[in-house]
């Protein structure tokens, strides 16, 4: 499935770009990052520079979510222990709130207990990330996510296709109801043109204008005739 350039760059997606594993091809992402430990932070930072994405790390999980509110981003890698807000708890208020984009969580830990493990599915966790941090997982972690994010918001795309009354043709926006032209110049940035597909022209502009005795030029009349 592809999609195109104008969603992958409001997704967060910048381009394409090879990283130095055999057959993996990624789309440069911005990528927040979640990790109490500076040596940690500091190597996932280079390691997603390195791919060619685009990380922004904080501290906290507190940190994190107040990022969240006020930017998309299509991926998380957040620690599971932290200070101020854990990881479970951060998974736990991102599913929580209404979204128009998903966003793939991966949980970032070395605890490998059972009970964590499925607390973290369970919260909303897509995926996990062992310590110490191995490059070529991770390439394959985040050529997965960039698969699901895809389909995710694919998919909220079409569920979100435009509701449109049967009778004055307006578009439902939330509580109002709008004109055609308004709706796709507020949501696509453009302006449609009109004109009359050949079934209306049969069957409705020409019985009225028959009713008028109006006669469209055919065979180089070009102009009405009456």
């Amino acid at each position: 499935m592809t999609f195109p350039a104008t969603h992958l760059h409001r997704l967060g997606w910048r381009g394409i770009i090879k990283v130095g594993i055999p057959s993996l091809i990624h789309i440069t992402m911005k990528i927040l990052i979640a990790e109490d430990d500076s040596v940690t932070r500091a190597s996932l930072r280079l390691t997603l520079q390195k791919f060619g994405h685009e990380p922004r790390v904080v501290q906290s999980g507190q940190e994190a979510w107040e990022t969240l509110l006020v930017e998309y981003f299509p991926v998380l890698i957040t620690d599971f222990q932290m200070p101020d807000m854990d990881g479970l708890v951060l998974t736990q208020k991102i599913r929580a709130r209404p979204q128009t984009e998903y966003t793939y969580i991966i949980m970032l830990s070395a605890l490998s207990s059972r009970d964590n493990y499925l607390d973290a599915v369970v919260a909303g966790v897509d995926d996990f990330l062992a310590k110490p941090l191995d490059a070529a997982i991770m390439a394959a972690r985040l050529h997965v996510a960039e698969r699901i994010v895809g389909l995710q918001n694919h998919v909220k795309r079409l569920e979100s296709i435009m509701s449109i009354c049967s009778y004055c043709k307006k578009v439902r926006d939330g509580d109002r109801w709008i004109d055609m032209e308004e709706h796709i110049s507020k949501k696509y940035g453009t302006k449609p043109s009109h004109g009359i597909c050949p079934d209306c022209y049969e069957h409705r502009v020409k019985p009225e204008l028959d009713a008028l005795g109006i006669s469209m030029g055919q065979s180089g009349n070009d102009g009405p005739q009456s």
